[in-house]
């Protein structure tokens, strides 16, 4: 690709390359050929399958992942009460209801 980009007078490193995507001759790319371990490829699949399928914890160990108790932190900061306050209040209030 280097002597045919030189022998027309192309400056663009990728036009070549473009060329031979488009008009469908990647036989004539350079191929990359990676040699793995079975470790490596074992590691790789259990990384994706982190990031596919995180791990499941409670709701309550992870508070940063529950958008109800977020909701209710805000709301009491806004209201000026204290969120444990605002519970006992409202439970009374179903009771009587």
């Amino acid at each position: 690709m280097a002597q045919a980009r030189r022998a027309c007078g192309i400056r663009g490193k990728s036009t070549i390359r473009k060329w031979i995507v488009k008009y469908g001759a990647e036989e004539l790319l350079p191929k990359r050929v990676r040699a793995e371990t079975m470790d490596e490829i074992d590691g790789r699949r259990e990384a994706g399958k982190r990031i596919r399928y995180p791990e499941k914890a409670p709701a309550d160990s992870r508070p940063d992942y529950c958008p109800e108790r977020a909701f209710l932190e805000t709301a009491c900061g806004k209201m000026g009460t204290d969120r444990d306050a605002f519970k006992k209040k409202a439970q009374r209030g179903l009771r009587k209801g």
